[in-house]
C-alpha cells in the first residue's frame, strides 16, 4: 500500500501523506516511504520544488504510537528536508500535532488554511518534543514555544504564522501558495540551491550539535513509565493517572 502520493505540475512535485486512517501519523513505513520519495525528487532535474501536503483532515498527527519510527529515522527525515537542494513547501488544510510540527519547521516555506489547527501534544502523553526541536528552535519564537511546548494547548493558523511556524495563513491555501510557487518556477535551480544553503546553515548547525542528545532523550522518554501510562491513556481515550 502506498502511503505517499505523488503528482507533478510544471516542475512542482507534490508529495501527499496518504494514510488518513491513521491521521497520517508518522509510522516507520510512512517515514521510510517519504524519505525515498524525497531522495528521488532530489535526483530529478525536472523537479524545481517539492510541495508536502496530505489527504484527509489531518496533515500529520505526530508519531504513530503503535508503529513509531526509530528516533534516528525521524532525525534523518527532518534533516533530509532541511538539506534538500530544492525548496520544500508545506501545504496544510487540516490539523497538525506533535511530530507533524517538526515536518512544518523543516520545510523552507509553510502555508495553511483557516481550517488548520496546531498543538505540541507530547507533554500530555508523558514525552517531550525532543527531536522535532532541531528545526523548530532555530526558526520559531522562543517565548511562544515555551507556552505551547509546556501546555500542549491548541492554536490556530494566524497564531502559527505569528510565531514563525508558518510563512502564510489564509482561508484559501492554494491562493496563498500561487505566487510562491510561481516565484520558485522562475528561479534558477543552482541559485535556489545556494540560497537555500544560506538560509539553512543555522538549522543544520543545530542538527550537528544536538541531534545525538535529543535522539537519546526521545528514546529514554518513550521508554519511561510515564510515557507508557500516557500512551495507554491516549489509546484508551481516558485521562492519564497524573491528571489532578
Amino acid at each position: 500500500m502506498t502511503l505517499v502520493g505523488r503528482t507533478r505540475e510544471r516542475g512542482i512535485e507534490t508529495l501527499s501523506l496518504d494514510s488518513p486512517a491513521t491521521r497520517n501519523a508518522l509510522s516507520a513505513p510512512l517515514v521510510a516511504e517519504l524519505a525515498d520519495a524525497l531522495t528521488e525528487c532530489a535526483k530529478d532535474t525536472d523537479v524545481r520544488a517539492i510541495v508536502l501536503t496530505h489527504t484527509g483532515n489531518t496533515f500529520c498527527a505526530g508519531a504513530d504510537l503503535r508503529n513509531p519510527p526509530p528516533p534516528d529515522a525521524l532525525v534523518s527525515l527532518l534533516r533530509q528536508i532541511v538539506e534538500a537542494a530544492k525548496p520544500v513547501v508545506a501545504r496544510v488544510t487540516g490539523h497538525v500535532r506533535a511530530g507533524g510540527l517538526g515536518l512544518l519547521a523543516a520545510c523552507d516555506i509553510a502555508a495553511a488554511s483557516g481550517q488548520a489547527t496546531f498543538a505540541f501534544t507530547e507533554v500530555r502523553i508523558g514525552v517531550a518534543p525532543a527531536v522535532i526541536s532541531l528545526p523548530l528552535l532555530p526558526r520559531t519564537d522562543p517565548r511562544a514555544l515555551a507556552r505551547y511546548y509546556l501546555t500542549g494547548e491548541r492554536f490556530d493558523a494566524p497564531e502559527a504564522a505569528r510565531i514563525g511556524l508558518l510563512t502564510t495563513a489564509g482561508e484559501d491555501v492554494d491562493e496563498s501558495l500561487a505566487p510562491i510557487l510561481d516565484g520558485l518556477r522562475r528561479s534558477a535551480p543552482e541559485a535556489l540551491a545556494e540560497t537555500k544553503r544560506l538560509l539553512t546553515a543555522r538549522v543544520l548547525e543545530t542538527f550537528d550539535r544536538d541531534a545525538a542528545d535529543l535522539t537519546a532523550l526521545s528514546a529514554r522518554l518513550f521508554a519511561s513509565a510515564q510515557a507508557r501510562e500516557g500512551m495507554t491513556a491516549f489509546l484508551e481515550r481516558r485521562d492519564p493517572a497524573w491528571l489532578v
